[in-house]
């Protein structure tokens, strides 16, 4: 009996291990893809590479040597830098040529002393020129056609005389030019004896002149006077264009 039971069981065993295989269609669920890893380290930095080859223009390698000299297109213009420190001084240049002389400035403007004009404001000037083609008469005054300055009327034109209507130091010059020989004298009845000059370049233009200063009193007068010195007569009657330019004016009145 006992062994009956034995045999059911091992039949029972058998079957089931045969009913429980899978034939070949026979597969289990995907499963779901795993999540990422974390990122592996860096790797160690490769071996340089080789030198590469020269670059070619239109297939033909170029000469190395005249790389440097290409240049590509201009690029743009940056903008503007911060302006740096200011730089030392440099050495002082060389004194430059002197330049034209300018012109007259205008007349100063009046100077009130007290309430009234003092008499250098008031003072006295003028520029006169004999544009007579005539030599000069001798031993006479010389008298003039044009006046340029005659502030305070102190020069009479027609008498050649300078009157002093402002006590004080004066300055007076002259030139002239002609083509023969001219000697003309200050004059003054503030001087001793006259004050004479003569030039005598034959055979072209003749410039003369000449100046002085003098202490004049009230009414105390000033003139041109021509006189003979070398001079031949054919050139007392000469006819060519000639001038004389007379002025004079106050340097500082007696009162200042």
């Amino acid at each position: 009996m006992g062994g009956y039971y034995e045999m059911v069981v091992l039949v029972g065993v058998a079957s089931l291990l045969t009913t429980g295989q899978c034939d070949a269609s026979c597969r289990g669920t995907d499963g779901v893809p795993g999540v990422a890893g974390p990122p592996g380290r860096d790797g160690y930095p490769g071996a340089k590479g080789d030198k590469g080859e020269p670059a070619v223009t239109g297939n033909v390698p170029v000469d190395v040597g005249i790389l440097p000299a290409l240049k590509g297109q201009v690029g743009s213009r940056g903008p503007q830098g911060v302006m740096g420190p200011k730089g030392y001084s440099g050495h002082l240049g060389p004194t430059g040529a002197h330049g034209a002389v300018g012109r007259p400035g205008p007349e100063g403007e009046s100077i009130l002393h007290g309430g009234q004009l003092s008499a250098q404001q008031g003072g006295s000037a003028f520029s006169v020129i004999r544009t007579d083609n005539r030599y000069p008469p001798l031993q006479q005054v010389v008298t003039f056609q044009t006046t340029v300055v005659n502030k305070g009327q102190d020069f009479n034109a027609a008498t050649g005389h300078f009157t002093c209507r402002v006590p004080g130091v004066y300055y007076f010059t002259f030139h002239s030019m002609a083509k023969v020989s001219v000697c003309l004298g200050i004059q003054s009845d503030a001087l001793g004896e006259k004050l004479g000059f003569c030039d005598y370049n034959r055979n072209t233009d003749q410039v003369l002149s000449g100046g002085v200063v003098l202490k004049l009193r009230l009414g105390e007068k000033v003139w041109l006077e021509s006189f003979r010195d070398q001079q031949r007569d054919v050139e007392t009657r000469d006819t060519q264009d000639k001038s004389i330019i007379f002025s004079g004016f106050l340097l500082f009145s007696d009162s200042e």
